[in-house]
């Protein structure tokens, strides 16, 4: 495997990337999250973009403005489209044998292919899309009822309840909001919903069970939707070595589509 760094405008900015080179036709288009670098959390972009050009696949990922080593000020997800837009472009300037890219995306880099109607990529896997409106805002209430039942499954969380190693106080608190009914999606979810309704490739929305994230999708979602996957015991990252193989597996089906 031969990985490459590069450079490539996004407008009057300049964006680094990087790489992985193969000989399938079949490439992957890495969108980082939040203000994440393009190696991801522990490395963990990096390492699925070895894996995949492993099996044949070459892998796209990249810094967008104002994020590691790309210049500019950062525009957030919401106003990324340039950026995804440019990374795609350079992805099939430095791989033309690529005819068909998969885009993947986790958290608000999810919710950003998402509101892009999937950025004039092939086909979409979108991890524990983002769906606050506000930052700060707890989970939905029934993204709490599901985490405290998943709790409730767990012998270690059980035995931490009987021994006093929860808070009693935060315990009250997370019960006294569940019982809450939900107030609707937010106005980003219903803005999701929408961009992903105008993109007619394939889709595959994985979550991640222990995932807040995850939870507050599922939360505002079609709970009908077939396009869900659930990942059982993973969190955020899906940093578990089962959910990494679950993940790997996910972006592998969706590659041989």
């Amino acid at each position: 495997m031969i990985r490459r760094h590069l450079t490539f405008p996004c407008g009057t900015d300049t964006l680094v990337g990087t790489i992985d080179e193969a000989a399938g036709s079949t490439g992957v288009l890495l969108v980082s999250g939040g203000s994440e670098i393009r190696s991801g959390a522990f490395a963990g972009q990096a390492q699925i973009a070895a894996q995949l050009a492993a099996r044949g696949h070459p892998v796209f990922r990249y810094d967008r403005r104002g994020i590691g080593d790309s210049t500019g000020s950062d525009p957030g997800f919401r106003d990324s489209a340039p950026d995804i837009a440019a990374a795609l472009a350079a992805f099939r300037h430095e791989a033309p044998h690529v005819a068909r890219v998969v885009a993947f995306g986790n958290c608000d880099a999810a919710s950003a292919l998402m509101l892009t109607g999937g950025a004039g990529c092939d086909a979409l896997v979108l991890a524990n899309p983002w769906t606050f409106d506000d930052e700060t805002a707890p989970p939905p209430p029934s993204a709490i009822r599901a985490r405290y039942a998943a709790k409730l499954k767990n012998p270690q969380e059980l035995v931490r309840l009987a021994t006093g190693k929860v808070s009693w106080r935060k315990l009250v608190g997370g019960l006294a909001h569940a019982a809450r009914p939900d107030s609707g999606p937010s106005g980003l979810a219903l803005q999701i919903e929408q961009g992903l309704a105008g993109f007619s490739g394939p889709v595959s929305i994985l979550i991640a069970e222990r995932d807040r994230t995850g939870q507050a999708f599922l939360a505002s979602w079609n709970a009908d939707d077939t396009r869900i996957r659930r990942c059982e015991g993973a969190n955020h990252a899906f940093g578990e070595a089962h959910a990494r193989d679950w993940l790997l597996a996910q972006l592998l089906e969706a590659l041989s589509e």
